[in-house]
């Protein structure tokens, strides 16, 4: 991606200048090849790393070290127009901001698998916040660019809870390579696992172990048990490292052990097997070990990993690497565990074996606080040692997620209270607007984060009359979603927005949930281009009360019931459809489960409430809306516990079948991600 996208724009640019930046020599080689590949110049860019100094710096291949030991004062901060820094999650290490905050690139790109750092330090504040094009592990299986997998969690027998844990780190290092190269029968569970589930005469793996000694005795074990294998580290030499991957493709070695080598940016496409025999929860570590496995070879279908689990400390957490995998809550994840993982791309399998899932699941409720009164007593324990905490922190240190906070009717000002920290004075409707904070916990776009922070910043409520029509929208989309159980019918937003005002605990927790909220957005979303008034993104996610404010529909504070699947906005000259992909569950009687899915990434499959004729009124303005100058603007979620709606853009009529109802084919403006 990166060399198209500076091939793109050497042809733009008067001089095109270039800074590659890497922290391994081999992900530098790799990444010169293929520049040169893209530029057509097989005499394309510099090394510097190493022994190698570049003598044109025109376009530099450079390691982080190199530019941290040569020192960045001689570096004129305008010499390079364009710098590409890959593995970008370490740019908020100290070596990466001064490099960053030295240079003045016209185009500044950052490249990584895994975005979310594991300290929740920031880096996409050097990007304004804006993720410019994203695949995630699913999307790159489900499209063909990784391999799938089969994963098998396997009891291994070891007992973990007694070896030292360093906060931060995890185990200890020293004593844990103790406890796994002085068992024995240990090891030959490994091997015997190995044998079973892979093809020993044809597999290509690679082992993730804890230390030197570690990688060594494995390799001792598996040669003794017939299988060719090498171990591997860091400061193995770079010949023997490379020799070491040139057997493993030709079959000569079966496996490799290594130490922190293959962890990142490395591209070894022949391995088919992984055997991760490092306990980490590090979300960030677990999906780069997954990664060396799943490049795409010819002949290769997919990729083996054998997980072994044991018995760990209350500290260890399980929920952390599966949900960087899975996604969702602990309650979402703790379900997929019990089912067997029934959400997977295609050609994708998970499984644990009895002991393994007992003991993840047995992790899972141990190892965070997820009852009340355990939250209360991690939050006394963070304000005795630190004084006043934000939300943000308080997440961090917990490593708990909005969802787990928010539950039972109960939040952060809750919390706090309950800890006995100092709350501001409450307001005549505190507990219905401190519920509704619990709530907004779909607001995934920037705009309506930074919008929502700047009204909740002035001191006291802004006026109306003083916004533009976008402002004013935006303005009555938060009031309408925090006040709507507080506020009569004839309130004015005006009124509604003093009520709110009047409550100056719920805005300092507000302000404190869009912080954390900001840090959560997990996709890219595009503003509706059609309609410059209305602030909505296509892909982000709404709840009817935000659409129809955002649609301008009605003027009062509160905004009109909205329970059906379909609404027509006069105002707006537009349809809005809100519909539920899964409808087997929840109010939905045999009439109204209409069937409404996505046919491709660009084709809706749609269909109209039961009494809509096609020649009638409605059913003529959905076939020529676009000729009557109105839209039709598509709202999915996967089920009824969603209260929001993915916001799928704008739909163009393409056909329909029958009637009563109508089966309607929409094509979207922007595909499905």
């Amino acid at each position: 991606m990166a060399a198209v996208d500076y091939a793109r724009l050497a042809v733009k640019l008067k001089r095109a200048r270039l800074l590659f930046v890497a922290h391994r020599e081999e992900i530098l080689e790799q990444s010169l090849v293929l520049f040169r590949q893209a530029m057509k110049d097989p005499a394309f860019g510099e090394l510097w790393v190493g022994a190698n100094r570049p003598s044109r710096f025109e376009h530099v291949f450079a390691s982080i070290q190199s530019l941290k030991s040569t020192g960045l004062g001689e570096l004129n901060p305008d010499h390079f127009d364009v710098v590409i820094v890959d593995e970008f999650h370490h740019a908020a290490a100290p070596s990466y901001q001064s490099l960053l905050t030295r240079l003045r690139p016209v185009e500044l790109l950052g490249l990584t698998a895994t975005p979310e750092r594991s300290d929740g330090l920031p880096i996409l504040d050097h990007f304004d916040h804006r993720i410019a094009a994203e695949l995630r592990l699913w999307d790159a299986i489900d499209q063909h660019y990784l391999v799938p997998f089969d994963y098998y969690g396997i009891n291994d027998g070891l007992d973990l809870r007694s070896i030292p844990w360093r906060r931060g780190r995890g185990y200890d290092v020293e004593a844990l390579t103790h406890v796994l190269t002085s068992n024995d029968v240990w090891a030959r569970t490994v091997v015997q696992q190995t044998i079973r589930r892979a093809d020993p005469e044809t597999m290509s793996a690679l082992a993730f172990c804890v230390s030197v000694d570690h990688a060594r005795y494995m390799a001792r074990v598996f040669r003794e048990a017939g299988l060719a294998a090498e171990a591997i580290w860091a400061d193995t030499p770079e010949t023997e490292r490379k020799a070491s991957l040139k057997r493993l493709a030709k079959g000569e070695t079966k496996i490799i052990f290594s130490v922190d080598l293959f962890n990142e940016g490395v591209d070894v496409p022949a391995v088919d097997t992984l055997l991760l025999l490092r306990p980490t929860d590090s979300p960030v570590l677990f999906l780069q070990q997954l990664g060396r496995g799943l490049r795409r070879r010819p002949g290769k279908e997919r990729c083996l990993v054998l997980d072994f689990v044991g018995q760990h400390r209350q500290e260890f957490r399980f929920d952390r690497r599966l949900r960087a995998l899975l996604g969702g809550s602990l309650s979402q994840l703790r379900l997929q565990i019990e089912r067997g993982f029934p959400f997977l791309p295609a050609g994708c399998n998970m499984e644990l074996d009895a002991v393994a899932k007992e003991r993840i699941l047995e992790n899972l409720k141990n190892s965070i606080p997820t009852r009340w009164n355990e939250k209360v007593a991690e939050l006394k324990t963070l304000v005795k040692t630190r004084g006043r905490v934000t939300l943000r922190e308080f997440l961090k240190e917990t490593e708990l997620e909005l969802s787990d906070l928010y539950q039972g009717n109960r939040g952060w000002s809750d919390l706090l209270e309950a800890a006995q920290v100092e709350c501001s004075p409450s307001g005549p409707h505190e507990k219905e607007l401190r519920r509704a904070c619990g709530r907004l916990l779909h607001i995934d776009d920037p705009e309506r984060i930074r919008a929502y922070r700047d009204f909740l910043t002035q001191t006291n409520a802004p006026k109306c009359s003083s916004m533009s029509e976008r402002d004013r929208r935006l303005f009555r989309m938060l009031v309408a979603s925090v006040t709507e159980r507080a506020i009569e019918g004839s309130t004015s937003l005006d009124e509604a927005a003093s009520l709110l005002w009047a409550h100056s605990q719920v805005v300092r927790e507000l302000l404190e949930l869009l912080d954390g909220l900001e840090e959560k957005i997990s996709h890219v979303v595009s503003p509706l281009q059609r309609m410059p008034d209305v602030p909505l993104h296509v892909h982000a996610r709404y709840t009817r009360i935000e659409i129809l404010a955002a649609f301008g529909c009605g003027e009062r504070a509160r905004v009109m019931r909205w329970q059906t699947g379909v609404h027509w906005s006069k105002e707006a000259k537009a349809d809005l459809f809100a519909f539920t992909l899964d409808k087997t569950s929840g109010l939905f009687s045999p009439t109204t489960r209409y069937r409404d899915y996505a046919i491709s990434p660009e084709l809706i499959h749609w269909e109209s409430q039961s009494v809509t004729r096609a020649d009638s009124e409605t059913g003529l303005r959905y076939q020529n809306h676009q000729k009557m100058g109105t839209s039709v603007m598509l709202f999915a979620r996967p089920d009824t516990n969603d209260r929001a709606f993915w916001f799928l853009g704008p739909g163009n009529y393409q056909k329909h079948v029958s009637e009563r109802p109508m089966a309607i084919t929409w094509k979207l403006d922007r595909q499905l991600p």
